[in-house]
């Protein structure tokens, strides 16, 4: 998938290796077009013209790949004209801070300056008057040790002693609170920073802790969340759209093998499995018993299972369609910047319905008025577009034929989008997880990381604090009543 480019380059044995590939590539491309250009005095007048064609276009293709070793990950046309640069903004002032806590700090003058400069007379507090200014300050984080004193009752006939309640723990009778490992979580899988960078930030701030330590309130808290993460798969299951996808994770005491992370998302809510194969019997684990429709890109997976007996529907992904001839406009700017443009069309028709009263009702009408015509254009297209045998232009045409069927679903069905970015966002979290703290040490480290970013990119999804929800979702166990999920916390906020 398009995010793994993010981690495409990652040290110097790597790139010397896509470098000594790239250079053997361009030397098998300059044979076979000798080798062409020798053939072609021996042919025919129509054969010698079919085959020109090809030798320009392998040349076409050669003079790109001089210039560019190594694709980008942006979707933008690289035949796209530059946008004109904006006029600098004027008026602009300090970002209002309508979140952070406001400390009202007063400012008096000193006993010597109680003195008017002109007379020599005391001077007086000027009532309701003053020059307010604000600005931004920080409260350096410190760490503490709470003596709790939980005092003992008696009664004198000696029959009873009664202790006062003290702190609840998310581990009973551990030392840490449930503050503490709340924090640990989210540094983890909200903002990426690896267990052994904690344990250093907090030893310059004076807490002498083990990585092992922190790992133990992580584990307790996904103990308890367990019930809610499998609640949140049939959730999202039990909706009508989802979208499924999947990127690579690595198991890092198995250095050569490659898992996987599964996610499945809908509007309000986004699940994960981490599973040690791509294979169909993974995707099955995350779309057991779903009989609504799924986004996905191409892989072949998803499809496979639907043939296995899977009762879901299949639509397949524009987006994916458009970055195949993105990344080959270069080299056929006239049939892709026309292929481009209808895709163009078909998303600015998809803009005009994505918020209002009746939006689905009013996303039905726009799609059978307008995109119906505009993906009979591409049909025509693909038909009428003339490619060789294995060009790139060709193979792009192939795919998009490939997943037609699913690529049209979308005129049928209003509630569904005509791409799966949604879920490719989704996995953006777990993907910015792995490039800092590079996967999970164990089976039980995948499962972890899968209810943690579960939580909390759903958390996020419907604008809830993941350290407020897992506040919540603790307080809930403790008190013996189901955990609720992120977005019924939304619902009752």
């Amino acid at each position: 998938m398009e995010l793994d480019r993010i981690d495409r380059i990652d040290n110097v044995d790597t790139l010397r290796g896509l470098a000594k590939s790239f250079v053997l590539e361009l030397q098998k491309q300059e044979q076979r077009i000798a080798r062409l250009e020798a053939q072609i005095k021996d042919l025919k007048p129509d054969d010698q013209l079919q085959l020109q064609l090809e030798i320009d276009a392998l040349k076409q293709q050669l003079a790109n790949r001089n210039k560019v070793i190594f694709g980008t990950s942006s979707e933008k046309r690289p035949l796209d004209k530059p946008k004109q640069p904006k006029q600098p903004q004027t008026g602009h002032g300090p970002t209002e801070q309508v979140e952070l806590e406001v400390i009202e700090k007063e400012h008096v003058l000193d006993e010597a300056d109680m003195k008017c400069k002109s007379c020599g007379k005391s001077i007086q507090e000027w009532e309701g008057q003053s020059v307010d200014s604000e600005e931004i300050e920080v409260i350096e984080r410190r760490f503490i040790r709470v003596k709790h004193r939980r005092k003992k009752y008696r009664c004198p006939c000696g029959g009873c002693v009664e202790v006062a309640i003290g702190p609840r723990k998310l581990i009973p009778g551990g030392r840490y609170s449930q503050d503490f490992a709340v924090h640990v979580a989210v540094a983890k899988y909200a903002d990426h920073l690896p267990l052994e960078r904690q344990v250093r930030m907090m030893r310059r701030q004076g807490l002498d802790v083990t990585s092992q330590a922190l790992w133990d309130q992580i584990l307790a808290l996904a103990n308890i969340l367990k019930s809610a993460h499998k609640r949140m798969l049939d959730y999202i299951r039990s909706r009508p759209v989802v979208g499924a996808d999947e990127t690579w994770w690595r198991v890092l005491n198995k250095k050569t093998k490659r898992w996987y992370v599964w996610a499945l998302a809908a509007e309000d809510a986004v699940a994960y499995l981490i599973e040690d194969s791509r294979s169909i019997e993974s995707a099955k684990k995350l779309l057991d018993d779903f009989e609504g429709t799924a986004i996905t890109d191409g892989y072949a997976c998803y499809s496979a299972l639907q043939k296995r007996g899977g009762r879901f529907r299949l639509a397949h992904c524009w987006s994916h369609v458009r970055r195949k001839f993105v990344e080959i406009e270069a080299s056929y700017p006239e049939e892709c910047g026309e292929i481009l443009d209808l895709i163009g069309k078909l998303y600015g028709v998809e803009r005009q319905a994505r918020d209002g009263p009746n939006i689905i009702e009013f996303r039905r009408k726009l799609r059978d008025e307008e995109s119906r015509k505009i993906i009979e254009e591409i049909h025509s297209w693909a038909l009428q577009t003339k490619a060789l045998g294995e060009s790139p232009l060709r193979k792009a045409v192939q795919y998009m034929g490939s997943l037609w069927k699913g690529l049209t679903v979308f005129l049928d069905h209003p509630n569904v989008a005509i791409d799966n970015n949604a879920i490719e966002r989704a996995l953006r979290g777990v993907v910015l997880g792995r490039k800092n703290h590079y996967g999970s040490k164990s089976r039980r480290g995948t499962e972890v990381a899968a209810i943690l970013y579960s939580m909390i990119e759903s958390a996020k999804l419907v604008g809830i604090n993941p350290e407020e929800y897992f506040k919540t979702a603790i307080d809930a166990h403790l008190d013996g009543k189901e955990i609720p999920l992120p977005h019924e916390v939304a619902a009752t906020a």
